[in-house]
């Protein structure tokens, strides 16, 4: 399957309804009626709101989100590698509120009444829901990795999470003396964006490359392989040279305890290495509100019926977003985008007591190396035997000339502009 056309179609079928028509689903739906209430205003969060008032423009659709502005994973290593301002990131809930006459509520939500279906603020406020969609995203696992919690993240940043995380590591970045050593930390899977460890470790190269050209990047990996991987390693070397060197799992690239005063990492053999700065990117699992609702289970994320996303656990709850359990498809951006589309036909089709569609989910994911070194990989989704399967999907060709690189690059942007101005109008 070449790169363009599959590009080109998820594109053109992210600007179209949000989605929808790229996954087969009717587009104007119609519910017996019923309030909505969605938790967490991200990719997924924000999307399925959007979506919910696209096909039932009557719904009584609310917002729960404590932020005035959304700051995007997506494109903050761009920031970092200094191709990107850090305004470019906010994205505000203005638009959802005017032309598509959303309720969106300023707090936090800390509790769900599963029983009596309400939602409990941080205010002492209670939103009362038929249905309710959670897109929480991840919080860190704070006990996971011997010597770093909350404290030392402000000395060792995950920057995992865009905001004031991101803006520490940039600032570390840029202080950081000429021949001074990047570590960058990454987990096993699964985590939020499987590739992101590595278009970061590309952009921080570029960044050292035109200002700190003596420096270092090592990733220390809890595993073996990664999502495109010999495409990333192919870009490394020829446009970095011997820049940025990764050790994997088996060849002790496992970091099983940090000092964040001394910013030592420590291996599972016992090697140590010291750092001018350092990224930890700690384990991951679903945002508290999930856990709050009783629908994680023993790993941290939230298994969900694959027709719908709607908790295995709780009735009337979906989950979408990186915090919900759908491999194959990854913890990814546009993957949230795709689910919060199905998602809410389904709890459309739930409120009129009709049978879901049938659903089918897109997933595109660019990465890049340099300015004008773009690769992808994409996917395509649906059910097979009661469990998501991936049906077809297409990669960066390995050989490939500096003007299929150009276009995906291009590509990438574009992505991100489709996809923000698709959820926030900007």
């Amino acid at each position: 399957m070449s790169a363009d056309p599959v590009r080109r179609r998820l594109l053109g079928a992210l600007g179209a309804s949000i989605g929808l028509t790229a996954a087969g689903l009717p587009i104007q739906l119609s519910a017996a009626g019923g309030r909505v209430v969605i938790v967490g205003g991200g990719f997924g969060g924000a999307a399925a709101a959007r979506a919910l008032r696209q096909l039932s423009p009557g719904l009584d659709v609310t917002l729960i989100e404590p932020s005035a502005v959304f700051r995007t994973c997506p494109f903050s290593n761009l920031y970092l590698g200094g191709l990107r301002d850090y305004g470019s990131l906010g994205h505000h809930y203005g638009y959802l509120q005017g032309p598509h006459g959303i309720r969106v509520v300023r707090a936090t939500a800390v509790d769900v009444d599963v029983e009596r279906r309400r939602v409990h603020l941080h205010d002492g406020g209670r939103v009362p829901y038929d249905r309710l969609i959670l897109s929480p995203g991840i919080d860190m696992r704070w006990d996971a990795l011997e010597g770093y919690d909350e404290a030392a993240a402000q000395r060792l940043p995950h920057a995992w999470k865009a905001g004031a995380q991101t803006r520490l590591l940039h600032r570390q970045l840029r202080a950081m003396d000429d021949g001074g050593l990047f570590v960058m930390v990454i987990p096993d899977n699964p985590y939020r964006c499987p590739p992101g460890p590595y278009e970061r470790a590309a952009m921080v190269a570029h960044y050292c490359k035109r200002h700190k050209p003596k420096s270092k990047i090592l990733l220390l990996d809890a595993k073996d392989g990664f999502s495109k991987q010999a495409l990333f390693e192919q870009g490394w070397r020829d446009v970095y040279g011997d820049m940025i060197e990764w050790v994997g799992f088996s060849a002790d690239g496992q970091v099983l305890r940090v000092d964040a005063d001394e910013r030592l990492a420590e291996t599972a053999f016992g090697e140590r290495h010291r750092a001018a700065v350092m990224n930890v990117i700690p384990p991951q699992q679903a945002g508290r509100i999930a856990r709050q609702a009783r629908v994680t289970d023993s790993s941290g994320w939230v298994p969900v019926k694959p027709e719908t996303f709607e908790s295995r656990q709780v009735p009337g709850i979906y989950v979408i977003g990186d915090a919900a359990v759908a491999a194959p498809m990854p913890k990814s951006a546009f993957c949230a985008h795709a689910q919060a589309g199905v998602t809410a036909a389904a709890v459309l089709a739930s409120l009129a007591n009709r049978p879901p569609p049938s659903p089918v989910w897109l997933n595109t994911c660019y990465s890049l190396i340099a300015p004008d070194y773009g690769i992808s990989i994409s996917g395509q989704y649906r059910l097979r035997d009661n469990a998501i399967a991936e049906v077809t999907g297409g990669i960066s060709p390995l050989e490939a000339g500096p003007g299929l690189r150009q276009r995906e690059a291009d590509h990438a942007r574009d992505w991100y502009h489709v996809m923000t101005t698709a959820i926030w109008g900007a």
